[in-house]
């Protein structure tokens, strides 16, 4: 069965072409596998891969907005005492920043998943980086071709986290490698608890499929209505993938815990009253209210259109 994750990214994409989580709190017996997750949707990727070979605590709740969640007590004890940690990276916790630090330091593996995703800088979301990412025909070998294609960067110390974007995981080709790689981190671990790199690839192959659904259920999209506007720039990895194009954001910048100044959103209102754009989409996990606002500034018939994009939603 494919994760929820994919269940989201396809409503998503669904959404655009019209122009579970994880378990509860770490067991008690010592023997058990414990695995620590920051979002839900990395929870969800990472239960698949575990099934009943460890037990997976994932730390944020369905519809929790990942910019600016807190940790509790209870939950920091957890990642200090867990046998693998899986985070995202790239500034999306930034209050886990210091905790996950302090577990590294005192011995915690913990492993951040966008970093190895070759993550791409917030200014550089452009037509030269759809060209570059996009269409992969063929899948059939999965394990040679996304290795080679979308092979880590060895080295991203020149890069300054707070501007790589970190929502990596609207790219579906990004996170079949996502895949992998909490496979291969699992398999540090815990080498004998099960076959991870098979249960890494059964995932990561499922992940795939959803990409070359979701290149089709795009592909009636014309040129002129790929645009998108957001209410923060979330849909990057998602534009440079399938060939869209970013417009305008309503919050400026990655993270939903800014503020547009006046001048910026009414040169916001300006680009958007000039385009084709039939609709601005806003997400589950913060207001729409700007969003709202904008739509109704430009005195178009613009939709707002709330998306699942930064957490998943309640079970159902």
């Amino acid at each position: 069965m494919r994760p929820t994750f994919i269940a989201t990214a396809a409503i998503t994409a669904l959404t655009l072409s019209a122009c579970s989580s994880g378990s509860g709190p770490a067991a008690d017996d010592e023997d058990t596998l414990s695995i620590v997750v920051t979002t839900t949707i990395l929870g969800d990727i990472v239960t698949d891969i575990v099934g009943a070979d460890g037990n997976v605590e994932v730390l944020m709740s369905p519809g929790q907005d990942p910019h600016g969640f807190a940790i509790s007590a209870q939950q920091t004890q957890s990642v200090q005492q867990a046998d693998l940690v899986v985070a995202n990276g790239l500034d999306l916790e930034p209050e886990l920043d210091d905790l996950l630090e302090g577990a590294e330091d005192a011995g915690v593996p913990v492993l951040r998943v966008a970093d190895g995703l070759d993550p791409l800088p917030f200014a550089d979301l452009s037509d030269e980086h759809a060209d570059e990412h996009a269409d992969e025909d063929d899948h059939a070998d999965h394990a040679d071709e996304h290795a080679d294609e979308h092979a880590v960067e060895e080295d991203h110390a020149d890069h300054d986290h707070g501007d790589l974007d970190p929502h990596v995981w609207l790219d579906p080709v990004r996170m079949a490698t996502g895949a992998d790689l909490i496979a291969e981190a699992l398999a540090e671990v815990a080498p004998d608890a099960a076959d991870w790199a098979a249960a890494g690839e059964r995932v990561a192959t499922d992940i795939l499929a959803l990409h070359d659904e979701v290149t089709e259920i795009l592909s009636i999209v014309p040129d002129e209505c790929r645009l998108l506007v957001t209410n923060h720039d979330s849909l990057g990895y998602l534009a440079a993938r399938y060939d869209f194009e970013v417009l305008g954001t309503v919050l400026p910048g990655g993270t939903s815990q800014a503020e547009p100044s006046a001048g910026d959103f009414a040169a916001l209102v300006d680009t958007v009253r000039a385009s084709a754009v039939p609709a601005i989409f806003a997400e589950s996990t913060e207001s729409g209210a700007l969003a709202e606002t904008l739509a109704q500034e430009t005195g178009r018939e613009i939709e707002v259109v709330t998306l699942y994009t930064g957490a998943l939603g309640e079970p159902g």
